[in-house]
């Protein structure tokens, strides 16, 4: 696979490239298999479970699985926001959101719980969105509460692996979701996880998908530049 833009969604047969698109755990494993900071280097083999979904097996944790970071909300939520947006408005987010710069892993199994790809879905003040998980993220490395505190803190070895999150957002190339301050950039307004997480208005939703895209496409820069792996 040697071009960013690539949607991954054509490498699927399920329609779900972080279930069994073998390019997208391809690049995953070229991109994050390398030192880790806490002075570990990271081997990532791809293998499949008993159903046919891709794992990513390592030699540090447990497997890991393929998540995309950025909701269109035009799934589960479509009813809300019927008419809202034109057709192709919201394809370009879905292109745009299964391209690499789309595209993270995290731990792959239940420990006594929901994942945290699946917390973060089901959970009402996140609404899967990445930079409310990262917020989350952020503070917890600060010991600070949060919607997802719960969940992250039954992964702690996956996170102490990064140190802190400055070291987590440089080892997966985050830096366009923070700010020079390693503050989150919010795509919709923030009150601390009081408001809706979804979009509240028809500017809002276009706002969001603008800067959603905007994001993902600096990421996907910065891993043709600042990563090893050839696109």
């Amino acid at each position: 696979m040697n071009n960013i833009d690539f949607d991954f969604r054509l490498d699927s047969k399920c329609g779900d490239p972080d279930t069994d698109s073998q390019l997208l755990y391809l690049t995953h494993k070229s991109l994050w298999s390398k030192s880790l900071p806490n002075g570990k280097a990271i081997f990532l083999e791809i293998i499949g479970d008993r159903y046919g979904r891709l794992l990513l097996k390592n030699n540090v944790l447990s497997n890991f699985s393929s998540d995309r970071m950025c909701p269109h909300f035009d799934g589960k939520y479509k009813g809300i926001f019927d008419g809202w947006l034109k057709q192709f408005e919201i394809e370009e987010i879905k292109h745009k959101v299964r391209t690499i710069g789309g595209h993270i892993i995290f731990p792959a199994h239940k420990r006594n719980g929901f994942t945290i790809n699946q917390a973060r879905g089901v959970n009402r003040k996140i609404c899967d969105r990445f930079d409310l998980t990262l917020e989350c993220v952020r503070r917890f490395y600060l010991n600070e509460s949060s919607p997802l505190y719960d969940t992250l803190n039954r992964y702690k070895d996956f996170f102490e692996q990064f140190i802190d999150f400055d070291n987590y957002i440089k080892f997966f190339l985050l830096e366009d979701f923070v700010d020079d301050t390693n503050r989150v950039k919010f795509t919709l307004p923030f009150d601390d996880f009081h408001r809706s997480a979804l979009p509240q208005t028809v500017e809002e939703y276009r706002d969001y998908i603008n800067q959603t895209i905007h994001i993902i496409e600096c990421r996907n820069q910065r891993i043709v530049k600042e990563s090893y792996y050839s696109f």
